[in-house]
């Protein structure tokens, strides 16, 4: 699919009679980190997942976008697809796209795992520790020879000259007005010991957001959603079981 001349990759699979779910990956990340939850999630759902322009393989956009440009992308991208009214899951920058999505359009839920609102002062090599991160999770341990190729957007040193003009953008956008506009019913899926987007801010969602729920998942890091995949699904499965076809 082509939107704004930017060659857009994506799946979709699952119950052709159920409620979408869309998800949206990671800075640097691609479907592949999303199937796990989609694969889970299939029986009683419709499935679609996307690669952001720049990751996986979509095409890099040719300037350089802002969060919200790539909001402008999803919303195109699911008109196209003709879907409405999703039930939306967001991991980290993935969960920033879908901040503004759900405040501007009408959302079934919204699912957010480790997702940053505004800018952080860390400066942390992602890829190093998402390499890291693989070795110790078997649901994807064996991504981590994919990552090693196809991860590199994820170091600002080696990403190209438009991905770098992104990530800027993206790491000082402030998205906290959006979040005081999100009406649907919301959970935030976070580990105690996430270093790239603190429980605290968490904490700031969930009281921002009107009606939120926050599950921390101790000992578990900025990849959390996967890290305790099964009862990812399982709370996944109960807050969507008034919504299941």
């Amino acid at each position: 699919m082509n939107i704004k001349d930017v060659n857009i990759n994506y799946v979709q699979y699952g119950n052709k009679e159920g409620k979408d779910i869309v998800l949206l990956h990671g800075w640097g990340q691609n479907i592949e980190m999303m199937d796990p939850i989609g694969r889970r999630l299939e029986e009683d759902f419709r499935i679609t997942i996307i690669d952001f322009p720049g990751f996986g393989k979509s095409g890099e956009p040719p300037t350089a976008l802002t969060v919200y440009n790539y909001y402008e992308l999803l919303d195109e991208f699911l008109s196209k697809l003709k879907i409405k009214e999703p039930i939306l899951i967001g991991h980290s920058f993935g969960g920033r796209v879908a901040i503004i999505y759900a405040a501007l359009k009408p959302v079934t839920k919204l699912i957010l795992f480790a997702a940053p609102f505004r800018r952080s002062n860390k400066k942390a090599d992602l890829k190093l520790k998402v390499l890291k991160f693989m070795k110790k999770v078997p649901v994807i341990k064996r991504l981590e020879g994919f990552a090693k190729k196809h991860m590199g957007s994820t170091d600002y040193r080696n990403a190209t000259p438009i991905m770098r003009k992104i990530l800027v953008n993206v790491i000082n956008e402030n998205l906290y007005d959006y979040l005081t506009k999100i009406k649907a019913s919301t959970i935030l899926i976070w580990g105690s010991e996430d270093t790239e987007v603190p429980v605290e801010e968490a904490k700031v969602i969930e009281n921002t957001i009107n009606d939120c729920g926050l599950i921390i998942y101790e000992g578990c890091t900025h990849y959390a959603y996967l890290e305790r995949i099964d009862q990812t699904v399982n709370i996944i499965n109960e807050f969507l079981k008034d919504v299941k076809k």
